[in-house]
C-alpha cells in the first residue's frame, strides 16, 4: 500500500496555450478511495494518466509512497489500471485475461492460478473462468477487468470511468460492489468519473476539477454542505443547488420582490459589489406564506419525493425562456398545481449559501 502525491503537477499538450492540468497539488492517503470528478475537459483523466505514466509531466512531480515516479515508465510504477472500455483480449478466456500480466511478469503457473482463483471468488466469477469475453455481459466484463487489476496486487488502483459503459441500474449495483471490494482490499484507489452522484456515493474524499484546476477536495458531505465556490456549489448535488442573483439592499439580498435576510457581517465581505448570489438546496426550500414568489411550471411526483420546477413570478413569457429554473422539494401528498404561484422560503437559514458575484467564492461560513 502507498500514498500518492501530486506536487504542482502540470501537463501542457503540444500546441495548446494553456495547461490541461495546472499545478495540481493533491495528497492521497494510504488506502484512501479518492475520486476525481468534473465536467468533460476538466483534466481529471489527464491527471490519472499522468499518475499511470501514460502522459508526460511537464512541470512538478508525482510520488507513489516515497518514490518519485514522475519519469518512470508505467511498468515500474506498481499500479494497475481499469479502463472504461474493459480492454480485454477477445481470444483469451476470462482466466487467461486475468492472469496475463502475471504471465508476462514471469510468475509461475501455480501461483498465477491461485491468484486468479482468489480474485474470481472475490468477484463472483468462478463459473465464468473458461468463457471468452464475448459470452459475458457488460457488468461481468467489467468485473474481469477489475480481477485483472486485483491479481497484480499493486500499490495503487487507477480507475478511469469504469462504469460509463453500463446501463443505469447495473451502474448502481456495480459501484456498490467496487466500493465494498476496495474497502476489503485496502488498496489506495484513484477513481475518475464525470458523474457527481457516483463520486459522492463512492469516495472517501472527492476532488472537484474545472479547466485543469483543482477547485476543492473534501469529504462528500463537506462538499455538499460547504462548497468553496459557485462552480462546486452548482456541480455537486442532484438536483443542483439553486443559485439566485439578487441586489444588495438594507438587511439582505433582494430576489424578485423578497428580501432574503443576510447578516451585516456577510454583506460587509462584499464591499464594492452591488449584487450577490444566494445558494439554496432544493430540500431547503419550503412553501410558506412569505418568501420568493415562484410561478410553478412543473411538479414531478416521484413517490417518496416530489420536485417543483418554476421561475421567478412576474416575468414575461420572453423573460421566462432565459430565466433560471428554480427547483424545490415538496410533499407529494399536497403538491402545488402547475400554473399556480407559490412562495418559497428557506427552512433553515444556516443551510443558505452566499456567494460573491465578482470572485465566485462563498462568503458565509
Amino acid at each position: 500500500m502507498a500514498t500518492v502525491s501530486f506536487k504542482q503537477a502540470t501537463r501542457v499538450y503540444p500546441g495548446s496555450d494553456h495547461p490541461a492540468v495546472d499545478k495540481l497539488e493533491l495528497e492521497i492517503g494510504d488506502g484512501e478511495f479518492m475520486v476525481l470528478v468534473g465536467p468533460s475537459g476538466c483534466g481529471k483523466s489527464t491527471s490519472l494518466r499522468m499518475l499511470a505514466g501514460l502522459e508526460e509531466v511537464n512541470g512538478g512531480s508525482i510520488y507513489i509512497g516515497d518514490r518519485d515516479v514522475t519519469n518512470l515508465p508505467p511498468k515500474d510504477r506498481d499500479i494497475a489500471m481499469v479502463f472504461q472500455n474493459y480492454a480485454l483480449y477477445p481470444h483469451m478466456t476470462v482466466a487467461d485475461n486475468m492472469g496475463f500480466a502475471l504471465k508476462m511478469a514471469g510468475i509461475p503457473k501455480a501461483e498465477r492460478d491461485t491468484r486468479v482463483m482468489e480474485a474470481a471468488k472475490l468477484l463472483g466469477l468462478e463459473e465464468f473462468l473458461a468463457r471468452k469475453p464475448k459470452a459475458l455481459s457488460g457488468g461481468q466484463r467489467q468485473r474481469v477487468a477489475m480481477g485483472r487489476a486485483i491479481v497484480r496486487q499493486p500499490q495503487v488502483f487507477l480507475m478511469d470511468e469504469p462504469l460509463s459503459n453500463l446501463d443505469a441500474k447495473l451502474r448502481v449495483s456495480t459501484r456498490t460492489q467496487i466500493s465494498a471490494l476496495v474497502t476489503r482490499l485496502g488498496v489506495t484507489t484513484v477513481y475518475v468519473t464525470h458523474d457527481q452522484v457516483e463520486a459522492m456515493t463512492m469516495g472517501d474524499r472527492v476532488a472537484v476539477m474545472k479547466d485543469g484546476l483543482l477547485q476543492q477536495v473534501d469529504s462528500p458531505l463537506t462538499l455538499y454542505d460547504k462548497p468553496k465556490n459557485l462552480f462546486v456549489a452548482g456541480f455537486i448535488g442532484s438536483p443542483a443547488m439553486n443559485l439566485l442573483k439578487g441586489k444588495i439592499v438594507e438587511g439582505g439580498v433582494r430576489v424578485g420582490d423578497y428580501v432574503v435576510p443576510v447578516t451585516r457581517e456577510v454583506l460587509s465581505k462584499a464591499a464594492g459589489e452591488d449584487s450577490l448570489i444566494i445558494g439554496v438546496r432544493p430540500e431547503n426550500f419550503v412553501v410558506a406564506p412569505t418568501g420568493v414568489a415562484v410561478d410553478v411550471d412543473l411538479v414531478e411526483e416521484l413517490g417518496a419525493d416530489g420536485y417543483l420546477y418554476g421561475t421567478l413570478a412576474g416575468l414575461t413569457p420572453e423573460e421566462k425562456l432565459s430565466a433560471q429554473q428554480i427547483v424545490a422539494r415538496v410533499s407529494t401528498r399536497t403538491p402545488p398545481q402547475r400554473g399556480t404561484s407559490v412562495k418559497l422560503n428557506i427552512a433553515n437559514p444556516e443551510t443558505m449559501h452566499v456567494f460573491s458575484e465578482a470572485t465566485q467564492e462563498r462568503l458565509n461560513d
